[in-house]
């Protein structure tokens, strides 16, 4: 039994074996079926995949980066950042020319309105037509005087200042005003304002300001000149000199057009005097509390006898005249007016030269002055006699004002 039994399995146990072997290779063929069907396409999906969004896959990494982010942004801003400075530059020059430009404007209307609303008569100058009074000159050279200073008047009209046919001709070949600048009296058509206007009629030098003249209001006459010259003229420059003071015309020309590029501009010879509190004494500053302790000066301004602003400062008076405010001394004054704003304060000592011997010798020594007086009369001592001599030896001579170019 034991045989046969042992016969009956063998047979049993190679057919098993056969048949693993078939299932073997069948489940092989297949799972080879199966795989190259679906394992390999999707293998091969997935590679075509990871090469393209590889490099998007990069910048994302990199852009949830904050360093390497601010370094991409300071890059790009920075290829711009000159371009985005040079327009702003340029857009803000052109609007500040126009706003200039309008302020003008808008200070002659107004200067217009006023005249009109206050029944007063409008100058000849504002009745001329528009292309005449919008020409544009180099300077107006506004001369103060008072009622009483009518030989002193004819003392410049026979020196420095020209006359008639000359006078009209400096205007239109050297574009430069020159008047006398006068207000009213207390009474109106008194027998002050007569003598004036007879004086206009024959010499026709004069720019009549709508206010009343006395000593303690020259900060206000100041302030209504410019505000009154920018409204009539349109000029680089507008001047303030004394009826007492010798003048070069053709050399302050010169001085100013060296400083035509600058927008705003304040030329004289810049000083800074102490702040005199004591009453009765010529000077006396009423407000001297305001400039601190006893003893104090003044800021820097340029003194009174003669000096020059741009057309831009000029215009900012006349419109903002009305809060402005007046000290006793108008030299004083105009210098508080430009303090915190952006000015530039130009001390030229050729304003402020002496009578003979010395703006003689500097003419001599080829520097010629632009302004002379005598510093202990706050202009030329005695003046009616001694400024022909004065321009006898300092005058820098007729031919150097026609001859002047003014570039």
């Amino acid at each position: 039994m034991s045989m046969k039994i042992r016969g009956e399995v063998a047979p049993k146990t190679v057919v098993s074996k056969k048949w693993t072997l078939l299932l073997c290779v069948g489940c092989f063929c297949v799972g080879m079926l199966f795989t190259s069907r679906w394992t390999v396409p999707e293998s091969k999906g997935i590679a075509r995949t990871t090469a393209m969004e590889a490099e998007k896959l990069k910048l994302v990494s990199e852009g949830c980066n904050p360093k390497i982010l601010h370094q991409k942004e300071v890059k790009r801003d920075s290829k711009d950042i000159i371009g985005e400075v040079f327009r702003t530059h340029n857009a803000i020059h052109t609007l500040d020319k126009t706003i200039s430009n309008l302020e003008m404007e808008l200070a002659a209307a107004r200067a217009v309105h006023e005249s009109i609303v206050s029944g007063a008569p409008l100058s000849e100058d504002i009745k001329t037509d528009e292309p005449t009074r919008r020409r544009r000159y180099l300077m107006v050279i506004g001369v103060n005087t008072a009622f009483s200073s009518r030989k002193r008047r004819d003392s410049v009209r026979a020196t420095w200042m020209p006359q008639g046919e000359k006078r009209k001709r400096l205007e239109e070949e050297k574009g430069i005003i020159a008047r006398f600048v006068i207000g009213h009296s207390a009474t109106p058509g008194g027998i002050l304002d007569r003598a004036v206007e007879a004086e206009d009629r024959k010499h026709g030098d004069f720019l009549r300001l709508e206010h009343v003249e006395g000593y303690l209001e020259l900060s206000a006459k100041t302030k209504i000149y410019f505000a009154t010259a920018v409204t009539l003229w349109d000029a680089d420059f507008y001047v303030k000199v004394d009826d007492d003071v010798h003048v070069n015309i053709a050399t302050l020309g010169e001085t100013l057009v060296r400083h035509r590029p600058k927008r705003r501009v304040y030329i004289g010879c810049m000083k800074s005097g102490p702040v005199l509190s004591q009453k009765g004494v010529r000077y006396h500053e009423p407000e001297h509390w305001k400039f601190g302790e006893a003893g104090n000066k003044y800021f820097r301004h340029a003194t009174g006898q003669l000096y020059a602003i741009s057309k831009d400062l000029a215009t900012y008076i006349s419109i903002n005249q009305h809060v402005l405010h007046k000290y006793a001394n108008e030299d004083v004054s105009l210098g508080s007016w430009f303090i915190g704003l952006d000015v530039e304060h130009i001390d030229d000592r050729r304003l402020c030269c002496g009578t003979p011997p010395d703006c003689e010798w500097k003419a001599q020594a080829g520097n010629i002055c632009v302004a002379s007086f005598d510093w202990s009369c706050s202009g030329i001592c005695r003046s009616v006699e001694r400024i022909k001599e004065v321009h006898r030896r300092c005058g820098e001579g007729e031919n150097a004002l026609w001859s002047a170019t003014f570039r």
